[in-house]
């Protein structure tokens, strides 16, 4: 664990156990979004927008800098709300 500050910076295995179910919460809601026939999307664009949001999420699971996790479900978030709004990130 490394200290920067005073503060940690590098996730722990707690840290990552916790953050768990938020993110693949998240990742859920985001595909479910991406259905949405709001969206407007053919086939073939949804289905390139999952692929990157998988792509987003396989790399964010290898991320262990607390700053960077925190930023990353910030991201997700924003974009959940995007998507549910109608709107494509």
């Amino acid at each position: 664990m490394a200290k920067a500050g005073g503060g940690m910076i590098w996730a722990t295995a707690e840290d990552l156990a916790r953050n768990r179910p938020v993110v693949l919460s998240l990742y859920r809601q985001i595909l479910r979004a991406l259905n949405s026939p709001a969206l407007p999307l053919g086939h073939a664009a949804r289905l390139a927008k999952k692929a990157e949001c998988r792509a987003i999420f396989i790399f964010g699971a290898e991320e262990r800098s607390l700053h960077n996790i925190r930023d990353l479900l910030d991201a997700a978030r924003h974009t959940l709300g995007l998507l549910n709004r109608g709107r494509l990130p």
